[in-house]
């Protein structure tokens, strides 16, 4: 006889068959999808590592001046120049006064992410803060907007020059030579770098904030800083993250633009922008002098951009999943 099973039992829920997966969890099987962001993330995973591992592993001092071997090429040139002086105690060459260039690019490499990483932190703090402050308080809207207009009209290389020629020697006298200008060099950039972040976050929090469970958190008389705290920036937490990658690729070509300058650090200390104006005098002679940096500077930049639009393919609910 076949067991009837009763109609109340039928109806009952038996729950899921398999747990709910996660946000997050979605979020990264699309960004593993995106072969460039992976390129990106493992990149940016070695160049990092190698900035700061690298210089306990190859324990030569950069500035360390060795005339009897200067002007030395790297080894893979004796591959197509039989008489190039190579040597492994110098794999990657040297430069006129004998420094290795392998220990200033790890070493500058140290400099140029460690701005890089800071200006990007602090210039998306100030970009939040006030990006989230102009899209939900309606009366600071137009003086901020206003005056994030005014900044992103200003020409930012003269306002660069012109703020390390001011505050250069304060700082260096305050800090030293090398932090001074770590402090100078990270504010400048920052300051002059968070209106796109701003702009963005405003217009994300301009539409959330007009979402039912923001007016019905304000409607039970929720305090604005717990609403901009637990509904509003988790919510634009996207845009924030593809701003940071964006934002750490903008610091590092502006300061390897100063340092190219030579507005930057002082000259004795190594970054991949005063590598490279230091071989643009002999670089048809050398041009291995001006590639190895150019390189090391453009793979990273690259990097970063790959890994900014797989966070972008990634976070965005609408295109996730193509």
């Amino acid at each position: 006889m076949t067991e009837t099973i009763a109609p109340i039992e039928a109806l009952k829920d038996k729950g899921p068959d398999k747990p709910p997966r996660s946000r997050w969890k979605d979020v990264w099987d699309q960004f593993t999808k995106h072969k460039g962001a992976m390129f990106g993330l493992g990149f940016l995973i070695f160049i990092t590592l190698a900035v700061l591992i690298g210089p306990l592993l190859w324990s030569v001092e950069p500035q360390k001046i060795d005339i009897r071997n200067k002007n030395m090429r790297p080894i893979y040139t004796a591959i197509w120049d039989a008489d190039a002086k190579v040597g492994w105690e110098k794999p990657l060459g040297s430069d006129q006064l004998g420094r290795d260039q392998l220990a200033q690019i790890l070493s500058g490499g140290r400099a140029s992410m460690a701005v890089g990483w800071a200006a990007m932190v602090l210039s998306l703090l100030i970009g939040t803060a006030i990006g989230v402050a102009a899209g939900y308080y309606k009366k600071l809207d137009g003086l901020l907007m206003r005056t994030t207009d005014l900044f992103l009209a200003l020409p930012v290389l003269p306002l660069l020059l012109l703020a390390v020629t001011l505050f250069r020697q304060p700082l260096t006298t305050a800090f030293g030579p090398e932090g001074g200008m770590f402090i100078l060099i990270v504010s400048i950039i920052s300051v002059t770098s968070w209106m796109p972040t701003a702009r963005i976050v405003r217009g994300d929090v301009l539409a959330i904030k007009e979402r039912e469970f923001v007016l019905a958190a304000r409607s039970i008389g929720t305090l604005p800083g717990k609403i901009i705290g637990r509904h509003l920036l988790p919510n634009v937490l996207s845009p924030i993250l593809v701003s940071a990658a964006l934002g750490l690729a903008t610091a590092i070509i502006t300061e390897s633009a100063l340092s190219f300058l030579g507005v930057g650090f002082p000259s004795d200390f190594p970054t991949w922008g005063k590598m490279l104006a230091d071989a643009v005098v002999r670089m048809e002679e050398y041009p291995e002098r001006v590639l190895l940096p150019g390189i090391a500077i453009s793979l990273t930049v690259l990097s970063v951009n790959y890994l900014g639009d797989g966070l972008r393919d990634a976070l965005d609910p609408r295109i996730r999943g193509r």
